[in-house]
């Protein structure tokens, strides 16, 4: 395979990546919030994001680090379209309260 090709889909599979672990992290928050147990929610959600992530990389860099470049690019940018596309953060009732308690 020539080396664009190869570059894009290396640049897609971070997107992918990306996708994931961010999505996957907003996903955990909205669901660890409310939980019983929060800290397995954030603790195995971790886990399991960041050996998803790091297999990726790991797979799609294959020892070169134009491919592996590539792939950070796209993570970055799945990070910003995840953002974009998950809306701004949640407000907590109990967050505003708290910080009325440390206002001057």
């Amino acid at each position: 395979m020539n080396e664009p090709a190869t570059l894009l889909l290396a640049w897609f599979a971070g997107l992918l990546l990306g996708a994931v672990f961010f999505g996957g992290l907003w996903w955990t928050v909205r669901n660890g919030i409310v939980s019983r147990y929060p800290p397995l929610w954030f603790l195995g959600s971790l886990i399991v994001r960041m050996s998803i992530v790091l297999a990726g990389f790991y797979l799609v860099g294959g020892g070169h680090w134009q491919r592996l470049l590539a792939c950070l690019l796209g993570f970055f940018i799945a990070r910003f379209l995840v953002m974009r596309h998950t809306g701004p953060p949640i407000d907590l009732p109990h967050a505003s309260a708290k910080e009325a308690r440390h206002a001057p």
